[in-house]
Formats: C-alpha cells, structure tokens, sequence
C-alpha cells in the first residue's frame, strides 16, 4: 500500500483580487495647471501691456519684467507674441519657477527659451537689466501691507525701467471685495472657488484662499492662499508718485464693454477691476 500523505488544497479562485482603490480627481491634479485655466489670461494681459505702453510711448515695447512671476506663464507668452521680445520673470518662490521651467517655459521652442528668464529673487533687490514695463499683476504687490514697504518696492520697479518705460499694476475693489464669502464658479473638469475667508476693517488686510472642487466629490482646499491689504486706487497712484513716477492712468474694466478704458470717474459697483499704469 502507498504511503498515505496530506495534501493541502488549494483555495478556489472564486473571487478576483481586490483592486487598490483609483486615486481621485484632486489627488491627480496640478495645481498650477488648475490655476493656469482658472485664473490666467496672458495673451490679454500681453494685448493691454502693448496697447498701453503705444498709448504712453507712441511705439512697440519690447521687453518686459514680471515681478511675482510664479511659473513664468505671462513671461513666456510675452515671448511668444512676438520674435523681438525679451522677458524677465522674478519671484522669491523656488517651487513655481521650477515648475514654470519644466512646465511652461521648457515645451516652448529654442527662440522662446532664449528670450525668457526667470530669477528666484526678492522684487525689491533683483540685479535685472532695465525694460520697458514691469508688470505686477495679479494683485501679488498687496502682500506689501504697510505704506513705507509698498513705497520702497515702487522705487525699486522705477529704478528698473528704461528711460521711457511704465510700471502696470491690477488691482480690485468694490463692495463685495470686503465681505468674507465664497464665489465659486465652474471650469472644464472642476469648480473654482474665490474664497474671502476674512477681513479686518481697520486695517484693510484680508486672507484669501483658492480652492478647487472635482466632480468625484474630491477637493484641493486652500491650493493658493493670499494675505494681503486691500489697497485703494488714490492709495496706489500717491504712492507711485512718491516714488518718482510722473504720471498714473487708470484703465477701468467695464463691465458691460469689451476691454479697459482710461478714466478718472466711475459709479462704484460690487466687484471693480483696474490697471494702474504710471510713466517715468
């Protein structure tokens, strides 16, 4: 007779391997690419850029400086616009210029590369050539909260331009700029959301947050945060003119018109966009 043996059996397949669960939407996600869509329009910015300097200067510019640059998008569109045009991007950020380096600036032709650098510095102490404009753009100068500090970073955008350049700033105003709510508003594949979470009155200061919702329920919350003073327009243009420009224009965004027109009197209104342009 066989010698008798035990034989384990072999568990039966009957069910498939359990899959890892699929990461969601908001882990996926870029968010500088959600701000990129949500938020940025260089080509307009390079349009108004253009349109004010030949309304300054009576000619093309052709160089531009972006302080607070973050990834470079407006820089490297700068570029892009135009074969003769030379762009500076500064920010004091290692993150967001490493990323516009890979991201933005490096899938651009060998031309674009040339004519486009971004500088981890402070704004108020970059060695930079001199340009034509330097743009500070989204709002990013109200980080500057005290009047002797946003002075100081005036004088050192005036100390940057060549002898016939311009300074250009965005700022935003009106009676809903001040309340702590939430605005949200729907882009290709997630929500954008503005979120006001406070303000303090006597000081003007004002801490903002961007969040981002995906439609598996996911949520990036505070993937951007600003904490800054909501400065006013006669603020600003005091300001640059004690810093030792000559001359400011504001450029008011109507709202029911296609583009930024000068003007010195308007009815006020919820929500307000400007440019701010001041002339050596």
């Amino acid at each position: 007779m066989p010698k008798s043996r035990t034989v384990t059996p072999k568990p039966r397949n009957s069910a498939k391997a359990v899959q890892p669960p699929r990461p969601t939407l908001a882990a996926r996600a870029d968010r500088y690419v959600l701000y990129q869509q949500a938020v940025q329009a260089p080509e307009a910015e390079v349009r108004f850029i253009h349109r004010a300097y030949r309304r300054v200067r009576g000619r093309a510019p052709s160089s531009l400086r972006e302080d607070f640059c973050g990834t470079g998008y407006l820089s490297t569109a700068w570029a892009k616009s135009h074969r003769g045009r030379t762009a500076i991007g500064i920010d004091i950020s290692t993150e967001p210029l490493d990323w516009g380096r890979a991201n933005v600036l490096a899938v651009e032709s060998l031309s674009v590369q040339a004519r486009v650098q971004l500088v981890e510095a402070d704004v108020r102490h970059a060695d930079v050539p001199p340009v034509d404009v330097i743009g500070a753009f989204n709002y990013s100068y109200c980080c500057f909260k005290d009047r002797a500090t946003l002075l100081g970073y005036f004088r050192a955008a005036r100390a940057g331009l060549a002898k016939d350049g311009i300074f250009i700033c965005d700022l935003f105003g009106g009676t809903e700029a001040i309340a702590t709510q939430a605005e949200e508003r729907k882009c290709k594949g997630f929500t954008y959301v503005w979120d006001q979470a406070e303000y303090n009155p006597i000081t003007h200061e004002s801490l903002n947050h961007i969040h981002f919702l995906f439609r598996d329920g996911s949520s990036l919350l505070e993937a951007f945060t600003y904490d800054w003073r909501l400065w006013s327009i006669p603020e600003v243009r005091e300001l640059l003119l004690e810093a030792g420009f000559s001359a400011t224009a504001v450029w008011w965004d109507p709202i029911d018109a296609d583009d930024y027109r000068k003007s010195e009197c308007e009815e006020q209104q919820a929500t307000w966009l400007v440019y701010i342009v001041a002339a050596l």
